[in-house]
């Protein structure tokens, strides 16, 4: 190269990274970061060489975010930057057509980690340890003090196969119980106790009556079913009357102005929980195994109260989703390769099949976008995606599409079951594709919907 190409091609560099450096200040990127974010698009650069940025598309970030993504010690927020980084290079400075389309949010925010002590992983533990460890003082203070009262605790819920969060709020409520107590023995805590910490709550505290049910079922589990102590009066107790709540229903026009300001994974993820009036936990826990195409449906096997139900898929995501499941497989291929590509299993299953955790029918439909390790296993995983990140994209949405209505995940669930109750389905039918228990809790539709002796038309209409 001559002297002048070389001085055009070294102002031209220069003129790079001026550029870059005035994007990460008007994005204000900290001082401290800045140098960071340049290393991180040094690194992107220096794979791509003979790859020019302005010929980039979208699968070249995605195969080095998940080259990145399984990095062992790159913590999460090291990998958001670095995904960050990259999205500031082609969104405002390389500016190519796709960039504005292109999922900038998974890398940024469904990277998050499950928490040791998240239902999904909870349970798993290691043979010297039987839960996962907590940053919660109280709780810590409460399996200290009351070492066997707590195993007894656990053996005892899990006895009975409750619900890992039913475990994760019971524990709570309880070392709760035991600082209001001042920590006192166990054996000197009695009826009048419980009943001061009620009154605590709803006169001091003004939990809703909703709260303090949990709180008294909490103590009565305790009491009653680990201790053996008779405490039936707590019973007697006088409860704030829970209040029936009309859930928030979108109309079928906001539901498809909410999706059209969704995009990626995010999008898919909506529509599905519309689609089949799963929970959000139920959809992030979905595996290749429980989608069938042929008879469009969906069996949900890790749902509310260990139970299994099957959905309806509608033929419209057909496309959409299979394209994603093509992606999640070259990624699991990628991980095989990488020596990884092994995912989390339930105990019995792991015990019983468990080289299959590395079969592409066992991974999870919407995987984590980077691997995460397993404090208790010792091994290096790709976890579902957390579930606030999508709980975070429909509120995100929500504020974008200017709704008055307070909108969460769990609306498109409300608004699945009324939307099929307009049109006339059976109110058992709902009922089962919801999986709930009883029909009451499915009623609660009908108040929403004109049915029956709602149907009344305001009389000032007749003025």
């Amino acid at each position: 190269m001559s002297k002048s190409k070389s001085r055009i091609y070294q102002k031209s560099v220069q003129r790079f990274w001026d550029n870059y450096l005035f994007i990460l200040k008007k994005n204000r990127i900290s001082d401290q970061s800045r140098k960071w974010y340049i290393k991180h698009i040094e690194g992107y650069t220096s794979a791509h060489q003979r790859h020019p940025l302005n010929t980039h598309i979208g699968k070249d970030v995605d195969k080095y975010l998940n080259t990145k993504g399984r990095l062992k010690n790159l913590k999460e927020w090291q990998f958001r930057q670095i995904a960050d980084a990259i999205r500031l290079l082609f969104v405002e400075l390389v500016q190519p057509q796709w960039a504005d389309d292109y999922d900038w949010y998974k890398w940024r925010v469904f990277s998050r980690e499950l928490e040791a002590d998240h239902p999904s992983i909870m349970r798993n533990a290691i043979s010297n340890e039987i839960v996962a460890p907590s940053t919660n003082y109280h709780i810590m203070r409460f399996r200290e003090k009351y070492k066997d009262t707590h195993l007894a605790f656990v053996k005892t819920i899990r006895v009975r196969q409750m619900a890992s969060r039913t475990e994760k709020t019971y524990e709570q409520w309880i070392a709760r119980f035991f600082r209001y107590s001042d920590w006192q023995n166990i054996e000197k805590l009695c009826l009048g106790d419980i009943q001061k910490f009620l009154e605590y709550l709803t006169l001091s505290r003004k939990v809703s009556a909703s709260t303090q049910k949990v709180a008294l079922n909490s103590l009565i589990f305790l009491f009653r079913e680990v201790l053996g102590r008779n405490i039936d009066q707590a019973l007697t107790f006088p409860k704030a009357a829970t209040k029936p709540r009309i859930p928030t229903i979108l109309s079928s026009v906001e539901v498809k102005l909410l999706l059209s300001m969704l995009k990626g994974r995010s999008k898919l993820m909506a529509s599905l929980m519309y689609g089949t009036g799963m929970r959000v936990m139920e959809c992030c826990r979905l595996r290749f195994q429980d989608i069938d195409f042929d008879y469009l449906q969906i069996t949900l096997r890790e749902s509310k109260g260990n139970k299994q139900r099957v959905v309806p898929l509608a033929e419209k995501l057909l496309p959409s989703l299979k394209e994603h499941l093509a992606e999640v497989g070259k990624i699991h291929e990628e991980d095989l390769e990488a020596g990884f590509g092994e995912v989390h299993l339930p105990n019995a299953l792991a015990r019983k099949i468990g080289a299959a955790a590395k079969n592409l029918q066992w991974q999870y439909v919407f995987p984590a976008t980077r691997l995460a390790f397993d404090y208790r296993s010792g091994k290096t995983r790709r976890h579902h995606i957390h579930e606030t990140t999508l709980q975070k994209a429909i509120r995100r949405a929500a504020t974008s599409a200017k709704f008055t209505k307070r909108v969460t995940s769990h609306t498109l669930r409300h608004s699945f079951a009324t939307h099929l109750l307009e049109s006339g389905k059976d109110i058992r039918l709902i009922q089962e594709l919801l999986g709930h228990a009883d029909v009451s809790t499915t009623m609660i539709y009908t108040h929403v919907i004109k049915k029956g002796g709602l149907a009344v038309k305001s009389p000032f209409d007749n003025l």
